[in-house]
């Protein structure tokens, strides 16, 4: 069964939209006064940035942390890539040789890239990495000239990300 909703009847002024076209003009004309009183409603955003009111939950970019001696903590499981949505991460593991002090490892990533134009920043990587070989950092400022400086390789990613100190799983001689 329909229900006919009876519109209300509206009075010349209401039809010409003059109380309307008021009350905008007003909230304008009051946001101008506040701005002439020194209390600025626009944040002047290349001098001043958001960096120290960010929430300590804020997603920003992924990148990749090394340990405390420099040593990468990817272990190359790819769990990384196959959660990531928008098919952003690409990884390409390669084995690590037995002459190398830390052959205990089985994998290391040969290549490991990121396409921040495809990255939608949800932070699935940084939950499923069990190295904590990636974490989000709190950047909202990537930018790039082309599509080729918005993939960061793994040194880029190395370079952004530093150093994380803490027990690293896969270097652990008890494991």
């Amino acid at each position: 069964m329909a229900f006919v909703v009876q519109r209300p009847k509206l009075n010349l002024a209401e039809k010409l939209y003059l109380p309307a076209v008021l009350g905008g003009l007003l909230l304008t004309i009051r946001h101008f006064f506040k701005g002439a009183a020194g209390r600025n409603v626009t944040m002047q955003y290349p001098e001043v940035k958001w960096d120290d009111h960010l929430p300590e939950w804020y997603r920003g970019a992924p990148t990749l942390v090394a340990d405390e001696w420099g040593r990468e903590r990817c272990v190359s499981c790819q769990l990384c890539e196959f959660i990531c949505p928008p098919r952003a991460i690409t990884i390409t593991p390669e084995e690590i040789p037995n002459s190398d002090p830390w052959a205990k490892v089985e994998k290391r990533p040969k290549e490991f890239e990121i396409d921040m134009i495809r990255c939608i920043y949800c932070g699935l990587c940084e939950e499923v990495c069990p190295e904590q070989a990636i974490y989000l950092r709190k950047d909202y400022s990537i930018t790039g000239y082309t599509r080729a400086e918005m993939k960061h390789d793994k040194a880029k990613l190395y370079e952004l990300g530093g150093v994380k100190a803490g027990v690293v799983n896969k270097w652990n001689e008890k494991k």
